[in-house]
């Protein structure tokens, strides 16, 4: 399989709108060792998505999908942390955004965590991807600086993969969208991780396909490549990976 190249991790606008919340990481965020679980962080990118636009006034102007995320972790954060989470529109495309969001440590400064997800703009009605309005472009056109990004898939497809493991989503674990919410399609990934040794770093990026309903999947492996697939072969997320470990 060729290299994978990962989303781009931009840097902070010079200008525009950047909103910025604070998050700790709690009892059910951390595995027993105490570092920050995947699907943890994927919910503080999701909560603070959510949040900006709310601030923002723009909340009900669209209902947003995450299509992909990006999660370098240069160091996991720990059980008790502080954090600042600081994010900013960094792309637009027809129908669609880029948002980066970096978690940095409240009291020590360091940023432990990049982030970078693509989130399709829906329209509230009939729920089809449609335009961002003339209100969102003005809130975030200024950060995004003429960036343009697209929606095109680049995840391979699992022909020739060589592993293959059960796993079980819950009904719980549907949000108000009435499918599996996107921070449950990494708690694959994070039984592998605590099957293993503890992780001291990672760089990993998911593309999410079809929403998945509750119900048993098969989780297809390939090197550093990852695959959820539902029971008729429809691939509901990919991951591509590399990592280090103490």
């Amino acid at each position: 399989m060729r290299a994978h190249a990962f989303t781009e991790l931009v840097p902070p606008p010079r200008r525009g709108r950047v909103f910025t919340s604070g998050a700790r990481a709690g009892l059910a965020d951390c595995a027993p060792s105490g570092r920050i679980r995947l699907d943890a962080l994927a919910r503080w990118l999701q909560d603070i998505a959510y949040d900006d636009v709310e601030d923002a006034g723009v909340a009900g102007a669209a209902v947003w999908v995450v299509r992909r995320t990006r999660i370098k972790v240069a160091r996991f954060p720990r059980f008790g942390e502080r954090f600042s989470l600081n994010t900013f529109c960094s792309g637009f495309g027809r129908a669609w955004a880029e948002r980066r969001t970096t978690i940095a440590a409240a009291q020590a400064g360091d940023a432990p965590v990049e982030a970078v997800s693509l989130w399709v703009h829906l329209d509230p009605s009939s729920r089809r991807p449609a335009p961002l309005t003339p209100e969102e472009i003005d809130v975030y056109g200024e950060a995004a600086a003429g960036r343009k990004v697209t929606a095109r898939l680049r995840h391979q497809a699992p022909d020739g993969a060589s592993e293959a493991r059960r796993w079980t989503f819950r009904a719980t674990e549907c949000d108000v969208a009435g499918h599996v919410n996107n921070a449950a399609y990494w708690q694959p990934l994070e039984e592998e991780l605590l099957d293993g040794g503890e992780p001291h770093e990672i760089d990993v990026e998911m593309e999410f396909r079809n929403a998945a309903q509750p119900g048993q999947k098969l989780v297809l492996g390939d090197g550093a490549r990852r695959w959820i697939v539902g029971g008729d072969g429809d691939v509901h997320a990919s991951v591509v990976m590399s990592r280090e470990r103490d």
